[in-house]
Parts: structure tokens; sequence; C-alpha cells
């Protein structure tokens, strides 16, 4: 004699339901994981791009003194009816507005202000 099983479809909807639940699981976990991995390289590529806007805005600054000092030796050998203390000042000005507008920080304001002074 054959015994009945009970429950047939109710375990079959169990078993579905186990089963769709650990893929959901999994799928979710994929995305997490691919999310994190994404987020990282995009990450990654806003550093890179910081780090460059930073080695332009350096290049920015040093032609800027360079031009600057380039100009101060001129300033000293031209006839003393302009004072060079006048120029210098609008140099160390400058690299102020340089400093506040963010491109200089504090040291490198320090610097190049030095520098200008001859200290």
């Amino acid at each position: 004699m054959m015994r009945r099983r009970r429950g047939g479809l109710l375990r079959v909807a169990a078993t579905t339901a186990v089963v769709a639940g650990t893929a959901g699981a999994v799928s979710h976990h994929q995305q997490s994981k691919y999310a994190a991995n994404d987020q990282a390289a995009y990450d990654e590529q806003q550093a890179a791009a910081q780090s460059d806007q930073q080695a332009a805005d350096m290049q920015a600054m040093q032609a800027q003194l360079d031009a600057m000092q380039a100009q101060q030796p001129a300033a000293a050998a031209a006839p003393a009816a302009a004072p060079a203390g006048n120029d210098m000042m609008a140099q160390i000005e400058q690299l102020s507005q340089l400093k506040n507008a963010g491109v200089l920080n504090d040291a490198e304001f320090a610097a190049a202000k030095a520098k200008l002074l001859g200290i």
C-alpha cells in the first residue's frame, strides 16, 4: 500500500520560497559588492583629477612667482622716481590675494614672501 505524502503542495511552495529568498540574498550581496567597487573607482578617479588640478595650480603659481621675481631686479635698476618698496608691497599684496583665493597655503605664502623680502 502506498502512503500519501502530506503537504505536497505546501512543501513545494516552501521550497520555492527558500530558493527565491536565497537567490534574492545572493543578488543583493553581489549588487552591494559591485556598488562598492564602483564607488571606490569613482573616488580614485576624483582623487586623481584633484591631484592634477593641484599640480596645474602649483605650476600657475610658480609661473606668477617667476614673473614677479623677473620684474624685481628691473625695479631695483629703475630710476629712483618710483620707490622699490611700493613695487614689493604690490607683489606681497598679489601673493596675499593668491593665498586668499586658495592657490597658496600658509607655508607657500610665507616662503614666497620671504623670498621677495630677501630673507
